[in-house]
Formats: structure tokens, C-alpha cells, sequence
């Protein structure tokens, strides 16, 4: 049964509003997913019922999609979680250690929400700027609202970035690991098919570069996966990172800082966000 009231989304002006649909947003996104798989049972899940590998580029546009409607969504943020439990309700299966799961099971389910919250807290350091103590604590009560927009209970997440911490650090102690489909978000060696939308000129000429922009992107992919990765999850999933990669890090990130804000704002934000935040503006005295 739903709730008498659906749960509201994270509020206008507050940090995942400034945050979440910012177009250096997107770097962050590789290295929740990533972490998110390195637990075997989602792995399990998403190796046998994701089409990742498949359709990379249009799960990606829908999960970015689905992601932007959890914050920026308004009456309709609650609606894109039920769809989202919806699609996971037939999910299941058995695990490589021969483990019984459910997509919905909640265990697994809000770990793969609660990933967000130190990716967006560590990377923010980077392609932002650090979060003041309030800042975080705010981004925590606003991921907490995120989670219950995807239907995830209260008695599931931890309620305070007190009790977030140790929950964190004893899941990576536990049940992370380097998992195949981890590995694989990593590698630059992986099949990857082009790009299939966007004019005709233009889909003809990412054809006929694709063997280099596809070893560019995979680079790229893999390096801010793992350089955007909280340190204490890259240990955990078994990923290296050197001190050139972190200077090379810092530097690509130092160049974001300086020129993503000078961008207009509907060229800083995704669509779904933009249109939220100039709506939210019209009705704002």
C-alpha cells in the first residue's frame, strides 16, 4: 500500500539542489556505481539482469535520467522511485557464493543508496569545494530524503552521519570486494559500443574515430572512477592510485573549478535541473 503522504524530495537551495544536476556531477556518478557493484550480491544482480554492457550509453541516460528526478522531480520525485522499485521487484537470483538474493531485499538495497552520500562528500572536495561540517550533515538529511523517495525505510539507513560512518566502514570491512563486474567499470581493455544517437553527420564521424574516442573515454572513465573513489573504498575494492595520478587529479579538477562556473547556467546544469531551478525561481518572490 503507499503512504497517505509520498515522501518529499531533497528542498530548493539546498546542497544536493546546487550539486546533483551540475554538469561536473557527472564525474562523480562512475565512482557510486562502481562501489555500489563491488558488493557480490548486487554484482550478481547487475552481471545477470543489467544491460550495462549491452546498452551502456541509453542505462546510463536512464539512470541519469531517474537520478535527477529524485532530487529535481518535485510532486513527481516519489512516482520515479515506485517505478524504480517497480523494475528491481523481479530481480533475483543466486549469488557466486551461492547466496539467495532480492533486488529489493533491503540490506543490499539501501547500500547501493547509501554509496552516494561519501562519493558525493569526498569528490564535492574536488570538482567543488570542501563541505563545511554543516554542509555535510545537510547533505546527509538530504540523501536520507532521497532514500525514502526510493522507498527505502528509515529503520534501513542510518539516521545521523554518526551512525552513517561506522555502518560504512564495517560494510567495506565485511562484504566489499573486488568483484568481477567492479574489475570490469575499471578496465580499458572492455568491448564498448558508439553512441547511437544524435544527427546522422555526427554519428558517422563517432563511427569513424571510435577505436581511439573509445580507448580516450575508457581512460578517462577509469581514472575518475578510481580518483573519485573515497580512499577507504578504493582499498576495499582493491583499486591502486598513484601520486602523479593524484596530481594529475588535482589538476584536471583545478582546471573544472575555474572554467564549468563561468558556463551559463543552462549549460552548467542537465535539463531536468535546469528547468526545476528556473521554475523554482519564477515562483520565488
Amino acid at each position: 500500500m503507499r503512504p497517505l503522504q509520498d515522501p518529499q524530495p531533497p528542498p530548493p537551495d539546498g546542497v544536493l539542489w546546487h550539486l546533483a544536476g551540475e554538469v561536473r556531477a557527472l564525474l562523480m556518478l562512475p565512482a557510486a556505481f562502481t562501489l555500489q557493484v563491488a558488493h557480490p550480491v548486487v554484482a550478481a544482480g547487475v552481471d545477470a539482469h543489467s544491460v550495462f554492457r549491452t546498452d551502456p550509453w541509453g542505462r546510463g541516460e536512464r539512470s541519469l535520467r531517474s537520478v535527477q528526478l529524485w532530487v529535481y522531480g518535485g510532486a513527481g520525485a516519489a512516482a520515479e522511485g515506485r517505478r524504480v522499485r517497480r523494475l528491481h521487484r523481479d530481480i533475483a537470483g543466486t549469488d557466486a557464493g551461492g547466496r539467495r538474493y532480492h533486488a529489493l531485499e533491503p540490506a543490499y538495497y539501501s547500500w547501493i543508496h547509501a554509496t552516494g552520500f561519501p562519493v558525493y562528500r569526498y569528490a564535492t572536495a574536488y570538482l567543488f569545494r570542501p563541505l563545511t561540517p554543516a554542509q555535510e550533515r545537510q547533505l546527509y538529511a538530504e540523501w536520507l530524503q532521497v532514500g525514502r523517495v526510493l522507498g527505502i525505510q528509515d529503520r534501513d539507513m542510518p539516521q545521523t552521519v554518526e551512525e552513517f560512518w561506522p555502518y560504512y566502514r564495517r560494510r567495506l570491512a565485511e562484504e566489499i570486494e573486488p568483484t568481477g563486474v567492479a574489475r570490469e567499470l575499471v578496465a580499458t581493455d572492455v568491448p564498448l559500443p558508439p553512441p547511437a544517437g544524435g544527427p546522422r553527420p555526427v554519428r558517422l564521424l563517432v563511427r569513424a574515430g571510435w577505436p581511439v574516442l573509445r580507448f580516450l573515454f575508457l581512460r578517462l572513465r577509469a581514472f575518475v572512477t578510481v580518483g573519485l573513489m573515497p580512499p577507504e573504498a578504493r582499498a576495499a575494492v582493491g583499486l591502486s592510485w598513484s601520486p602523479a595520478q593524484e596530481r594529475r587529479l588535482r589538476r584536471l579538477c583545478a582546471v573544472l573549478r575555474t572554467v564549468v562556473p563561468l558556463l551559463p547556467e543552462r549549460l552548467r546544469y542537465l535539463p531536468i535541473a535546469y528547468a526545476a531551478r528556473r521554475t523554482h525561481r519564477a515562483a520565488t518572490p
